[in-house]
C-alpha cells in the first residue's frame, strides 16, 4: 500500500513520534541530549513552531506541537537532518540515525490536548527511566519538569498548556500535577499514538457496517479525532490554495482587514480575540470573522484558527453551526 501524504497545513496540532533506525539509540549520553535540545530550540525559534509537550527517550522521542507558517515538513527536515549529521560526526559513524518516516498524527485539540500532554510527559515514568512522580518533576528530558517550574527553557509553550488547567499559575500547576498523578496506573494508551476514530465508532465492525450501508468512510490513520473533525481536516487538505486570487501578502492584509473591521463593529479588541477570549461579544465576532474569511475569501480552516485564537476543530464547529 502506498504511503499517504502528510496532513501539513500550517497551524495544525500534531503528535509526533520519531524513532531510531532499527530501534537503535538516538542519544547515547548527556552531550547528545544537550545537542538534541539545543538544536530543537534553534529550529523551533526559526520556524515558529509551538511545542506543548515532549519527552526524549533513549531510542525515540514524542512531541505535541503546532506547526509554524511553513508547515511541519520544514521543521522536521531541518531538525532531524541537522541532529543526525552532528550525531554521526560526534560518534564517527555513517548512515541513518532515524527511521526514514517519522509518525505524525493530526489531533483534535479540544478533545485530546490535555490527554496528550499527560501521556507524552509520563513516558519516562512508564519506561522506568524515573521511578516516581517526584523524580519526574525534576527530570530534565521531559516537558513535565518545565510545567511544574523545576526546569526552565525558552522554547516550550508553558503558559498555553497551564491555561488549560487554571487562570492563576500556582493553581494551574497544582491542577496539572494532580491530573498527571491520576493517570499513573493507566499504562499505555494505544489510541493516542494512532487514529482514534475507529475506537470512537466502536471498532472495525461498525466501520465495516458503515461501508455496507454505503456511508462515507470516516477514518484516517493520520488523524486522532471524531468523525466531524476527520471530515473537516480532510476537506481542508483537499482545498487547493492555488485557487486564491491574491498573494500571501495580500491574503494577510485581507485577513487583518476583516478582523479589524468586525472587531470594531462588535466593540472588541483584536488582541483579546487572538488571545482566545470567550466572552459573548468576542465569540460573536469570532463566528462572523470565521464565516466571512472561509466562505467569502477562501481562507483555510487552519489559517483562520491561527488568526482568531482557537483550534482548527473549533473553526470546523463554528462553520457547522453556521450551516456551511
Amino acid at each position: 500500500m502506498p504511503r499517504q501524504a502528510r496532513l501539513d497545513a500550517p497551524g495544525t496540532l500534531h503528535h509526533i513520534i520519531i524513532r531510531g533506525i532499527e530501534r537503535r539509540r538516538i542519544v547515547d549520553d548527556r552531550n547528545d541530549r544537550a545537542n538534541f535540545l539545543d538544536r530543537l530550540e534553534r529550529v523551533v525559534t526559526e520556524t515558529k513552531t509551538s511545542i506543548y509537550a515532549w519527552a526524549l527517550m533513549t531510542n525515540h522521542a514524542h512531541f505535541l506541537l503546532r506547526s509554524g507558517p511553513k508547515g511541519l515538513a520544514k521543521f522536521m527536515r531541518q531538525f532531524l537532518t541537522g541532529y543526525a549529521i552532528s550525531y554521526n560526526r560526534r560518534h564517527r559513524r555513517h548512515g541513518h540515525v532515524f527511521q526514514n518516516r517519522y509518525k505524525s498524527i493530526v489531533c483534535d485539540e479540544n478533545k485530546y490536548f490535555t490527554e496528550l500532554v499527560r501521556y507524552i510527559h509520563l513516558n519516562p515514568l512508564r519506561a522506568g527511566v524515573v521511578k516516581t512522580l517526584a523524580e519526574l518533576d525534576g527530570y530534565r528530558y521531559s516537558g513535565h519538569s518545565v510545567l511544574v517550574s523545576n526546569v526552565k527553557n525558552n522554547w516550550q509553550e508553558r503558559d498555553y498548556v497551564l491555561n488549560w488547567f487554571g487562570d492563576k499559575e500556582c493553581e494551574a500547576i497544582r491542577a496539572y500535577r494532580e491530573y498527571v498523578e491520576g493517570a499513573l496506573e493507566e499504562g499505555n494508551r494505544p489510541e493516542l499514538v494512532g487514529g482514534g476514530l475507529i475506537r470512537s465508532l466502536g471498532g472495525w465492525s461498525e466501520v465495516l457496517s458503515m461501508r455496507r450501508r454505503g456511508e462515507r468512510k470516516l477514518t484516517d490513520e493520520r488523524i486522532l479525532g471524531s468523525g466531524d473533525f476527520v471530515l473537516g481536516i480532510l476537506e481542508e487538505a483537499e482545498h487547493d490554495i492555488t485557487k486564491n486570487n491574491f498573494s500571501v501578502i495580500d491574503k494577510k492584509k485581507k485577513i487583518n482587514a476583516v478582523i479589524k473591521r468586525i472587531c470594531s463593529e462588535k466593540g472588541v479588541s483584536v488582541s483579546e480575540l487572538r488571545s482566545g477570549g470567550r466572552r459573548e461579544a468576542i465569540s460573536g465576532a469570532r463566528n462572523q470573522i470565521t464565516f466571512r474569511l472561509i466562505k467569502e475569501h477562501g481562507i483555510s480552516f487552519a489559517e483562520v484558527a491561527r488568526n482568531v485564537g482557537v483550534s482548527t476543530s473549533a473553526i470546523f464547529r463554528i462553520m457547522k453551526k453556521c450551516g456551511s
